[in-house]
């Protein structure tokens, strides 16, 4: 899936808690922008969807650092357990979609996420076929929904940058292998 949508994704996970502790709603979605993309940084750096996705250890840090934020609510504390929370949803969520390879559409890879406690990959599913599928823009779009209904400010125009970024990428995810000549 697109950055984009694991970021999308992220921001409605904290959506509830602007009714909840809407001063802690601000720290926590900057957190979880960061973590809906972090994981991503590995196709640049290592082996992509090995390197920084931890579907495990990312979620077990979510659930040390989420009872923290709870005994002791600071924006420091929020903002980590959204990031560890929503870059745990990002590495699952890319075993949903294609492989790893360049033209996912192809579907000559069998490596979706890798799983560092079991030592193995998890095989693709493709209920999302490629990142930039239409599918994908679609779950971007409706993800993006609930935080533009409640952020403002940087928030919002970081969802409708996003927007942007998916509508482009989605129109032409397919010739962009051959741009680059790869």
């Amino acid at each position: 899936m697109m950055a984009t949508t694991h970021a999308a994704v992220g921001l409605t996970v904290v959506v509830p808690l602007t009714q909840v502790a809407p001063e802690l709603a601000v720290p926590a979605a900057i957190g979880a922008l960061l973590g809906g993309v972090f994981p991503d940084v590995d196709l640049f750096v290592g082996v992509h969807r090995k390197t920084l996705h931890f579907p495990v250890y990312y979620t077990l840090a979510a659930a040390a650092l989420g009872a923290v934020a709870v005994t002791a609510p600071a924006a420091l504390t929020v903002a980590l357990a959204f990031f560890f929370l929503s870059a745990g949803i990002h590495s699952i969520t890319d075993w949903f979609g294609a492989g790893d390879e360049l033209r996912p559409w192809n579907r000559t890879s069998d490596r979706a996420v890798y799983v560092h406690p079991a030592k193995h990959w998890l095989r693709p599913r493709y209920l999302v076929r490629y990142d930039g599928a239409p599918e994908d823009l679609g779950l971007t779009l409706l993800f993006a929904i609930p935080p533009l209904l409640v952020f403002d400010g940087a928030i919002r125009v970081a969802v409708v940058v996003g927007i942007a970024i998916a509508l482009f990428y989605t129109g032409f995810r397919k010739r962009m292998p051959d741009w680059f000549g790869i």
